[in-house]
């Protein structure tokens, strides 16, 4: 009853009320900022440490000096300005200790201690301006009271912070901020109720009570204009982060080159509509993945820049395409997905027709214009898959199976399709562990001089016996074993044992190891060479390793470099398939092979297609211009024996020369001929069909 006597009877009411809003307003922005400070560290949260101990003691203060005014001791009043000014000093520093306690920076320990510090400097605070207070009077003091209110300050500041740190409940930052008003204004009033002042008889007149109301406006727009300032900061920063945080929401949402949605969009999307299908029988969703055809043409032709562009110009085609219940995302590279919620099929048909014309269409890539075309495959929900994983793998099944139908562009999925994806699964773990059982073995095929019939050396060739299905074709497992990355220990072993093999021959011929791609992104490759050279004893004059053209389209720079440290070995690099790739004649001027290999095709059809014959005959002139050998491969006829001896060709590989088998079997019956054809080679150039027949014979028997 003494403070509310106090405060009612000494107080004009309405500088009561300004200190009020000035003490709420200022706790307000001080919890905000003290929140803030929590969430950061090093330098930002000393920088919002020190807003929060400015904000809280000039709140402290300004609510104080606006309450002493608003007291009227009916005695003449004045201030000391030095125990004012101190008074201010003592309420930010102690403030700002008590925040930094609280906050952690320093030491581990609990918010309560800290908040008590922050009640000891606002009773502090307040006993020192209490001092710069002077009336013309006699003043006593309650003990009482003066104890009462330092414990109101200590306690009620320790759980406005343990509140502000703790966070127990959702409006645990009203609570704080209630406490610290508590706190505050407790300490003052019972700390008021705490003075009695006797006026002197002889001062007759007081303090214009005009010009206390006008300090106390002053001082509050003062306390207002700092609450307001460290309030402004406060929302600058969380603007600042709310925008850091969309931009990497969007980053984080959203493909960087094209601006479509990316994998985790999709992902999230269509875990959405799956549900949203699941409550509505009535209701399917389609998973449409899409795959460019031609898009590594334009990055081999034009560079990646031109890729870009074209992903850019396709991305906005599909962006334009989607309608309501449809949904467009780029997973990476070149491959694009799209959802569709749809009722009748007729809309998923709709749908995919405008994606199939859309994708056909030609790219126009500032001069140059080409159609990418797309495969595309789809699977449906429930239909095809109950749950987003194994959606998206059946239309990948789907899309796949378009990309090697060259009769079609879409594929829907078919429950067929699984075992066979099962089944190559299956292949590819048995692939694994082909070279521990001892499944793999090499077969050689020889390579002979077209002039003159000699073996100049002979091609390993890698087979595979599977215990249940027999041999498996190359062309079926190499595949699979350069997807999961096995092919890097079948290379090394094929190395190492083909080296290993011609090292124990009598005779000096060289042997060709072809290389993966994938063996020149993912190992040291040179290094390899060399340590397989060592350990086996073969001289590197003996080993030609080929690779194709695409090898080194993928990653030109570092595959020459390569190259160039195993040339360096003194070892031979011969181009295989020569003709089939993008840019033949770039890549023999990049680099000095030792050989070209003429790809197979062309001698398919060098018989009857002057087309073909032209192609041949000028490779083998680019050869001798360039002093290359060349080497035609699926040499498989007496006539296209003919045709390179005529034009001139240095030597040759395939069925009519030499079947691929293994080496103990091709040296026992190989090298007691070798002189009969040499010496039927050395006749005139009448004998020429002659020479061919014995040649044809003798290999025969091979």
């Amino acid at each position: 009853m003494r403070v509310i006597s106090c405060i009612a009877t000494e107080h004009n009411l309405w500088l009561v009320l300004l200190a009020a809003l000035t003490c709420v307003t200022g706790c307000w922005v001080t919890i905000g900022l003290f929140d803030r400070a929590r969430k950061t560290a090093d330098v930002q949260m000393k920088g919002w440490l020190f807003l929060t101990a400015v904000a809280a003691g000039s709140s402290i203060w300004c609510t104080h000096f606006i309450a002493m005014l608003a007291y009227r001791p009916e005695a003449p009043i004045s201030f000391d300005p030095f125990l004012t000014m101190i008074s201010l000093i003592i309420a930010i520093a102690g403030a700002g200790a008590g925040f930094v306690l609280a906050s952690g920076m320093l030491s581990r320990v609990i918010p309560e201690l800290g908040g008590c510090v922050v009640g000891i400097a606002i009773s502090a605070m307040h006993y020192t301006g209490m001092m710069a207070y002077h009336v013309a009077g006699i003043v006593e003091w309650d003990p009482g009271y003066v104890a009462a209110s330092v414990i109101i300050s200590m306690v009620f500041s320790a759980a406005a912070i343990g509140q502000a740190v703790r966070r127990p409940f959702v409006w645990s930052h009203y609570l704080a901020m209630g406490l610290l008003v508590l706190a505050i204004v407790g300490l003052h009033f019972t700390g008021m109720a705490a003075v009695s002042v006797t006026p002197l008889s002889f001062m007759t007149s007081g303090t214009n009570p005009d010009i206390l109301e006008a300090m106390a406006v002053a001082v509050a727009v003062v306390g207002l204009i700092v609450a307001a300032t460290g309030f402004a900061s406060h929302l600058i920063d969380e603007r600042g982060r709310l925008e850091s945080f969309e931009r990497l929401q969007h980053l984080a949402l959203n493909d960087s080159l094209t601006g479509l949605a990316n994998r985790v969009s999709f992902n999230d999307r269509l875990d959405d509509e799956i549900e949203r299908a699941r409550e509505d029988e009535e209701t399917m969703t389609a998973v449409i993945v899409i795959d460019l055809d031609r898009f590594k043409e334009i990055n081999d032709l034009r560079g990646h820049a031109a890729g870009d562009q074209a992903l850019k110009i396709v991305a906005r085609r599909l962006a334009k395409l989607t309608g309501d219940g449809e949904f467009v995302a780029r997973l990476g590279g070149d491959e694009f997905a799209a959802i569709k919620r749809f009722k009748d099929q007729n809309d998923l048909l709709g749908l995919v027709s405008r994606l199939e014309k859309s994708l056909f269409e030609p790219l126009q890539l500032e001069d140059f214009e080409i159609a990418t075309g797309a495969s595309i495959g789809v699977a449906v929900y429930p239909r095809d898959g109950d749950d987003r994983e194994r959606l998206v793998s059946n239309a990948d099944l789907a899309m796949y199976r378009a990309k090697n139908d060259v009769s079609r562009a879409v594929c829907f999925y078919e429950s067929n399709m699984d075992e066979a994806a099962r089944a190559r699964r299956a292949l590819a773990n048995d692939l694994r562990l082909a070279i521990e059982r001892g499944e793999l073995s090499l077969h050689y095929q020889v390579q002979t001089s077209v002039s003159t019939g000699a073996i100049c050396g002979y091609e390993a060739l890698l087979r595979w016996t599977h215990p249940e299905r027999g041999m498996i074709a190359p062309s079926e497992f190499i595949p699979i074993a350069e997807e999961n990355g096995s092919i890097l220990a079948i290379g090394e072993w094929v190395l190492r044992t083909a080296c290993a093999e011609a090292a124990s021959w009598a005779s000096d011929y060289k042997i060709a190891v072809n290389l993966s791609p994938v063996q020149f992104a993912h190992a040291d490759l040179a290094k390899l060479v060399h340590h397989i050279l060592v350990e086996t004893g073969l001289s590197p004059r003996r080993l030609e390793l080929e690779l194709t053209e695409s090898t080194i389209v993928a990653d030109k720079f570092r595959t020459l470099h390569v190259l160039r440290q195993i040339k360096a070995l003194g070892v031979t690099i011969a181009i295989d398939d020569f003709g089939t790739g993008y840019s033949s004649l770039d890549t023999l001027r990049s680099f000095p092979f030792d050989k070209i290999k003429l790809d197979r095709s062309f001698m398919a059809d060098v018989e009857r297609s002057p087309q073909a014959k032209a192609i041949v005959r000028a490779v083998l002139t680019l050869g001798r211009s360039l002093e290359i050998p060349v080497l035609a491969e699926g040499v498989e006829t007496h006539d296209q024996l003919s045709i390179l001896q005529v034009e001139g060709c240095n030597e040759a590989q395939g069925y009519f020369l030499g079947r691929p088998r293994p080496i103990d079997q091709i040296l026992s019956q190989l090298t007691p001929q070798v002189p009969a054809i040499a010496a039927i080679a050395s006749q005139s150039a009448t004998a020429m069909p002659l020479i061919l027949e014995a040649s044809s014979r003798l290999v025969s028997r091979r």
